[in-house]
């Protein structure tokens, strides 16, 4: 039996073949995580509303892998334009409320995102 787990969520497949998320022991780490709607495969219309499907995507793949927000390490985060941090920190405060307890994040800006994404992300979590 291998060591290494592929997470798989319904509705959250990707275009190639890889799982939403592998863990190995204790370290969960996620494939590219957007803000695409489960199932229809579609980006919803605005950053706000993907951000938002981004961090419950997130949430539905800990959930799966026996994991909580908590356990995130780091988060590295691709916004089309770095005019759109403002909405992904909206959704992160919300998901990290406490200043003395947040993981470390990394936000690059990534104007070649695919037509209609507007923000990506990758999970680094330790699930103990």
């Amino acid at each position: 039996m291998s060591r290494r787990i592929s997470i798989e969520i319904p509705g959250f497949e990707h275009d190639n073949p890889i799982p939403a998320a592998c863990r190995v022991g204790p370290f969960l780490i996620t494939s590219g995580v957007s803000g695409k709607e489960p199932f229809t495969g579609k980006y919803p219309e605005g950053i706000e509303a993907q951000c938002a499907q981004m961090f419950a995507s997130i949430r539905e793949i800990l959930k799966v892998a026996g994991a909580t927000p908590e356990d995130i390490a780091k988060i590295n985060v691709w916004i089309k334009d770095r005019a759109l941090r403002p909405h992904v920190n909206k959704e992160w405060l919300a998901m990290f409320p406490d200043p003395h307890s947040r993981p470390a994040r990394h936000t690059f800006p990534a104007p070649d995102l695919p037509p209609g994404m507007l923000v990506q992300c990758e999970v680094i979590a330790f699930v103990g």
